[in-house]
């Protein structure tokens, strides 16, 4: 395995990967401090006050305009070094490779739909970074979770990551794990 250290094209520029680092070691090192919230479906759609509202609305804004295929709005919620890791392994996405993948998509009127069912969401000390997991229904794919980040970008929440996956149970991962080994060569 090769490990690749990825320069940023700003000397002022954060990659998310970083962002993401932080984030970890933050959640690491707070530990039950700042356990993430659960929230209903229900109750995020009501709207949550603080932060967490805020962020949470962002994200159900992000799964609405997936829906309506609406372009502009989806990456209008996007930061500017945002990263998108799909269901497949080969998928990592830089926000312009996830642009023209999305428009190419979005251009033909279809989008996709995700339906929340359960989300969490913490603050990292000093409330400009953010980090959520969701559960997600799709009809197509069934359950997923998607997990990221958010940053305060421009004066609002901003994804700096977005990671789709589709849970496993764990009666089945030796079989699925077999079966993308032998299609992939691996």
């Amino acid at each position: 395995m090769t490990n690749t250290l990825v320069r940023p094209r700003r000397p002022d520029a954060r990659p998310a990967f970083l962002v993401a680092c932080a984030v970890a070691w933050s959640m690491w090192s707070v530990g039950s401090a700042l356990a993430a919230v659960p929230l209903s479906a229900q109750e995020a759609a009501g709207g949550q006050a603080g932060v967490r509202g805020e962020v949470s609305a962002i994200l159900d804004a992000l799964h609405e305009a997936a829906s309506e295929a609406d372009f502009d709005r989806y990456f209008s919620l996007y930061a500017g070094e945002a990263v998108f890791l799909g269901t497949d392994a080969t998928e990592r996405w830089t926000r312009e490779e996830f642009m023209d993948y999305t428009r190419a998509r979005f251009d033909t009127g279809t989008g996709w739909t995700y339906h929340m069912l359960e989300r969490h969401i913490a603050i990292a000390p000093g409330g400009r970074t953010a980090w959520f997991d969701e559960r997600l229904e799709n009809a197509n794919l069934g359950e997923t979770r998607g997990s990221g980040v958010l940053v305060m970008e421009d004066g609002g929440w901003k994804i700096a990551q977005y990671n789709l996956t589709i849970p496993i149970p764990n009666e089945m991962a030796r079989e699925v794990a077999q079966r993308i080994r032998a299609l992939t060569g691996g």
